[in-house]
């Protein structure tokens, strides 16, 4: 039998299957933004991945899909069921998850979303961005039913750790997101950019961000927005006494910016060197995953284009001072660790104690068998009362070893486990019949 320390006690006690917790997926570290792009999902294929996951009996899991990874956190019996679901919606396949994703399982997988969460895994330190992306993937999991108490738990964890790194560090000061680069590399490159014309097209999050940060760092009036839905650029204008365009107008505006911000959720590019017909420099940035600017455009020798990733790797005094920041960040984490694991580790205990009270109860009940038979006018109501109390003291004595924060509590598990011969039955699909089931060679 497998050590309770790589299973997870499901919160149905009707159900005998248990499962691991997993978190993969793929992000900016190995992946650039092309294979990200044949990644990410939609808001569209993130409902599939949910509708699929349910069909599929995993019982809990979120998935979240931006500009820097795509990653599920949830239940399986093996992991390729949850890589299968990124694989199957999106417009990437197994072999090139395997080059460049990652699987991790329980402790390691908890510890990987507090960081994502911490904005301590971002492409640029500190940013928060994810944390409210996390969020909105965990109301529509929980909407679907695919919350678990386990995971309710984790992610509010998750999100208590983010606000207090937020609030009692500074590795957070200054706006940090890719938007935010974003601005300053626009500001540092391009001279005079408060009389320059820069066209914002599509105002999704990212372009809402970046055209909040324009507006508020350039003192520049001459911006225009234009989106494929434009009620959506007419919210955010409204808002910012912007201009906004007709989707129509798009050939005829690109003629005319300085400056492009690119950020629309198009799955192909929207942007290519057909359409500039250009006789002035042009500086594109492509903030979109997939990528929304064919490369192509680089051979007009007018234009410059910048993709989020080098924007990303820019560093300034701001970044390098959050940097210090870090080691506070991290004590945070661990404190909050600390606290969901005692929690995690009374759940992952209370099966055991339940088996060891049935067990002693059930040495109690046929040793007063065995004395009802020996002893005359043998009081066995006094009897199962004493016994009662002695089973409930000596089961109090092991919840008090298991919750004593120096225990190691898979060890003292097994130990209990193997004295008094409890446990559970944990059917276990093996590596070569996940293979068989979804024909696929995970060696």
């Amino acid at each position: 039998m497998p050590s309770l320390s790589d299973i997870v006690y499901m919160e149905n006690s009707n159900l005998s299957k248990y499962q691991t917790f997993y978190a993969i997926g793929l992000s900016y570290k190995k992946a650039d933004a092309e294979v990200r792009g044949k990644f990410s999902l939609n808001d569209k294929a993130k409902r599939k991945v949910l509708l699929q996951a349910k069909e599929d009996g995993i019982d809990s899991l979120i998935v979240t899909s931006t500009c820097n990874r795509t990653e599920i956190y949830g239940y399986a019996e093996h992991p390729f069921q949850l890589i299968k679901l990124i694989c199957q919606n999106s417009d990437g396949t197994v072999e090139e998850f395997q080059k460049v994703g990652f699987v991790y399982k329980n402790h390691e997988a908890i510890n990987h979303i507090f960081h994502v969460g911490a904005g301590l895994d971002s492409q640029i330190l500190g940013d928060f961005e994810i944390i409210s992306q996390i969020k909105n993937s965990f109301s529509e999991s929980r909407a679907m039913g695919l919350v678990n108490a386990f995971l309710d738990r984790l992610i509010n964890a998750v999100i208590q750790a983010s606000k207090r790194i937020k609030n009692e560090t500074e590795i957070s000061s200054g706006a940090t997101s890719v938007s935010f680069a974003s601005v300053q590399y626009i500001i540092k490159n391009v001279e005079d950019i408060g009389n320059k014309n820069i066209l914002l097209f599509g105002t999704g999050k990212i372009g809402r961000n970046t055209c909040e940060n324009l507006v508020k760092h350039t003192q520049n009036e001459q911006i225009t927005l234009i989106n494929r839905t434009k009620n959506k650029a007419e919210k955010l204008a409204g808002k910012l006494n912007l201009v906004v365009k007709d989707y129509s107008d798009l050939h005829h505006e690109l003629q005319k910016a300085d400056v492009l911000v690119v950020a629309t959720g198009a799955q192909n590019p929207t942007i290519d060197q057909a359409i500039l017909n250009l006789k002035k420099p042009l500086l594109i940035l492509d903030l979109s995953i997939p990528k929304n600017v064919n490369s192509d455009v680089q051979q007009i020798p007018w234009v410059t284009l910048v993709h989020l990733d080098h924007l990303s790797q820019m560093t300034d005094d701001t970044l390098e001072r959050r940097k210090q920041h870090i080691p506070a960040a991290e004590a945070i984490i661990e404190d909050m660790k600390l606290e969901f694991n005692t929690w995690m580790n009374g759940r992952k205990f209370a099966p055991t104690l339940h088996a060891l009270k049935a067990k002693l109860n059930e040495i109690a009940s046929a040793e007063l068998v065995q004395q009802r038979k020996k002893i005359s006018n043998f009081d066995e109501e006094q009897a199962e009362l004493i016994s009662k109390k002695i089973i409930q003291k000596i089961t109090n004595h092991f919840a008090s070893h298991l919750k004593d924060e120096n225990t190691s509590v898979d060890e003292s598990i097994e130990f209990i486990e193997k004295v008094f011969q409890i446990g559970f039955s944990i059917p276990q699909k093996t590596t070569s019949v996940i293979e068989e089931k979804y024909k696929i060679n995970l060696s």
